[in-house]
């Protein structure tokens, strides 16, 4: 069952996730002394990274014992406008003084499907174990209902049904290749958390949760962890048109 969270504004919905965000950590560094997060780009993440940079209740984490990685990455070089990694580089990562060893990003520089297989060679050498499993990952959701840069119809949605991780995913629609983690990797994580903000989203949101079972349409439908947490965390203006909470 999906656990879904409500706040009446995107700043209340940045608070509410960042919350959680400083709560899970916390926990799990006390339990094992690391943590490790997967992060999602667009601008109600960076609105997160930027609060979590700032923000005094932030202060106390050890942020040297988090470790970042990136669910999806664009086909882009590090320093481009474009990248998710730079994105949170400038937001959080500096300002919290990151170490460079815990920084693991996706070099969208390079050809996308070296791109993806070395990303996944490097996940896996990192967690040692098989499958992979995330402490927490974040993601998006878009108005078409793709989450990460799994995109409706796209290569990656079949990916997903493969022993694939990481994969590199070309969206007709977007004209353009990106590099993504597999539904089937997301699915490992013991937390999984999708903030969604704003109206534009509320239909899309109203039809993945409350509709028929589409994930060729809807590819956020693949999203259910198999051992673990999903959470969905909104403003007012998302969940508008939600009829079971």
């Amino acid at each position: 069952m999906n656990k879904i969270r409500i706040s009446p504004t995107i700043e209340g919905t940045i608070t509410n996730i960042a919350e959680y965000f400083i709560s899970i950590a916390s926990e799990q560094i006390n339990q094992k002394d690391i943590f490790s997060v997967a992060l999602s780009g667009g601008s109600t993440p960076k609105s997160l990274y930027e609060f979590l940079a700032q923000d005094s209740s932030a202060d106390d984490l050890p942020w040297d014992k988090i470790h970042f990685f990136w669910g999806d990455e664009r086909a882009v070089p590090p320093d481009h406008p474009d990248s998710n990694f730079l994105q949170a580089s400038s937001t959080l990562l500096e300002p919290r003084l990151i170490p460079a060893e815990n920084i693991h990003r996706i070099m969208g520089e390079l050809d996308p499907k070296t791109a993806a297989a070395l990303y996944q060679e490097e996940i896996l050498a990192w967690f040692k174990d098989t499958p992979p499993r995330f402490d927490l990952v974040l993601l998006g959701m878009g108005t078409d209902g793709h989450t990460a840069s799994l995109f409706p119809g796209s290569q990656a949605l079949q990916d997903s049904q493969q022993n694939q991780w990481v994969t590199a995913n070309q969206i007709p629609q977007l004209s353009s290749w990106r590099i993504t983690f597999t539904a089937k990797l997301i699915n490992t994580a013991e937390q999984v958390v999708f903030l969604v903000t704003g109206q534009p989203k509320a239909e899309t949101l109203f039809k993945v949760l409350e509709g028929p079972n589409l994930p060729n349409k809807y590819p956020s439908q693949l999203i259910n962890p198999h051992n673990g947490s999903l959470i969905w965390i909104l403003d007012q203006a998302a969940a508008s048109m939600l009829t079971l909470v």
